[in-house]
């Protein structure tokens, strides 16, 4: 059996675990696939069954309300090993890539992390992932009876695939963690996670202040996308969080289009946005490293570029 840990936002199931249970669908075959649910009043499981779940597995309890890593890697491991799963998939999101590894050491099972291509050879699984950031993919094979891999979001596509789908319950957990996490106080946003994002304009140094990304926040708008930063943008103290920053330290993405504006292009940037499938790079220095990554390029002034791209977006649209 493929155990797929799902995680929901807003009473709907996130797209990073839909497209891993997607692939736990295709990975299958004739194999079961179980779709887990962990939470307090659970709303959005029913949508596993469409995406290839066989069974909907759902752990509730008040405090796994919100979410603490003793406490969820606890009952990950439970159901794992509850139902016998051989290979457990997370998607690499925030919390996938903090409770995987907690979960693989509890299994004693080998992790491959933020995955780009996953199949089954001689009945195990195999993963392609990067290594040295981002420069080159390895292909790595388990040893051991469990497989735990998390899934880069934006990688592996989305195909229903209707099941009947049953529904259980499994207990929760009620020792063997040390903290419970009570309340969660955080900044509200609408903003789509840049992990997520179909389309991401993203700005540099070379938009030399923070006001100035109004122009790449009309952009976006105009794209259907979202607004990111690299590093040198959010660490010039132009009052751009870190939650926008994307690279080797911020945030590694996989949209279909990248859009790169006043931005170099440094070894950690490009690290961030290697899946991207295209990449447009404005810059007015004809040298810059973000060229040779590029799939278009547009040597130039961004300040003009910019509002002039929008324009012709917005007319294309209209």
């Amino acid at each position: 059996m493929i155990l797929v840990f799902c995680e929901t936002k807003d009473g709907t199931l996130r797209k990073p675990s839909l497209e891993a249970l997607s692939e736990a669908r295709r990975l299958a075959g004739d194999s079961k696939v179980a779709a887990l649910f962990l939470g307090n009043g659970i709303s959005g499981a029913e949508e596993a069954a469409n995406f290839g779940a066989d069974t909907t597995i759902k752990i509730e309890s008040p405090t796994l309300s919100s979410y603490s890593s003793d406490l969820f890697a606890n009952a990950i491991a439970g159901a794992a090993k509850a139902k016998n799963a051989t290979i457990l998939l997370l998607a690499a999101t925030s919390i996938g890539k903090d409770v995987a590894p907690r979960v693989a050491a509890r299994l004693g099972a080998g992790l491959a992390a933020d995955v780009t291509a996953l199949c089954m050879k001689d009945g195990k699984l195999q993963a392609t992932r990067p290594i040295y950031a981002g420069k080159a993919f390895a292909t790595v094979d388990f040893e051991t009876g469990i497989q735990v891999a998390t899934t880069r979001p934006n990688v592996f596509a989305l195909a229903k695939a209707p099941r009947e789908g049953s529904m259980e319950t499994l207990p929760s957990p009620s020792e063997g963690f040390k903290a419970i996490v009570k309340e969660i106080i955080a900044k509200g946003s609408e903003k789509q996670d840049l992990t997520e994002a179909d389309i991401i304009v993203s700005g540099g140094r070379g938009m030399k202040d923070g006001a100035n990304f109004q122009l790449l926040e009309e952009l976006a708008e105009a794209f259907g996308g979202v607004v990111g930063a690299s590093r040198a943008a959010v660490d010039a103290g132009w009052g751009i969080p870190h939650s926008s920053q994307v690279g080797q330290t911020g945030k590694v993405v996989s949209p279909s289009l990248y859009v790169a504006c006043g931005i170099s292009g440094a070894i950690q940037h490009l690290a961030g946005i290697s899946g991207s499938k295209y990449i447009i790079a404005i810059n007015k220095d004809p040298e810059a490293p973000i060229f040779k990554v590029a799939d278009y390029g547009i040597v130039g002034d961004l300040f003009e570029v910019v509002p002039e791209l929008t324009k012709s977006i917005k007319a294309a649209k209209a």
